[in-house]
């Protein structure tokens, strides 16, 4: 059987899960009523837009947003209908395809970025010090890579 958490360690569990969800849901819902964009959405503009020639393989794509191929293709899909990207072949690899940034696509994240921006800096970062800043920065890149590196595991050991 599984040892369980210890009182402290329950209560930051719980603290971290209650709390996210509310912060997720209030700058999901901040984002919605500013700009019409979700999360999800926001994510593969900003994703996008950073890469060169903005564009990205799908699989990379699906890789950063922690999405399965079926769920990268629904988002992409219903970002192409309202024109926000476009889905082309891969220059390299004619069987690959890529997520590529639209212009409107660009014009929606930059007149999305302040409020969004706004948001996460009211509802978190304007409520934390450096200390706090730099301490959240470590525990959740250490864990970001740890997690990356369990799930690249299972997916080489699913495929081998």
């Amino acid at each position: 059987m599984t040892e369980g958490l210890d009182r402290i360690r329950l209560a930051a569990w719980r603290a971290y899960v209650e709390s996210s969800q509310l912060l997720l849901t209030q700058l999901e819902d901040e984002l919605r009523g500013a700009s019409g964009l979700s999360m999800a959405d926001y994510h593969v503009l900003v994703l996008l837009s950073e890469a060169p020639g903005q564009r990205l393989r799908m699989g990379e794509l699906a890789s950063r947003l922690v999405f399965s191929p079926s769920r990268l293709t629904y988002q992409i899909s219903s970002m192409q209908r309202r024109g926000l990207v476009t889905r082309q072949p891969c220059p390299e690899d004619r069987r690959g395809s890529e997520a590529v940034l639209t212009a409107t696509g660009l014009l929606t994240l930059r007149d999305a970025a302040p409020h969004h921006l706004a948001s996460v800096r009211a509802h978190l970062m304007d409520d934390l010090d450096d200390d706090e800043v730099a301490c959240l920065t470590r525990v959740f890149e250490r864990l970001g890579a740890r997690l990356r590196g369990v799930r690249d595991a299972s997916t080489t050991h699913a495929t081998s």
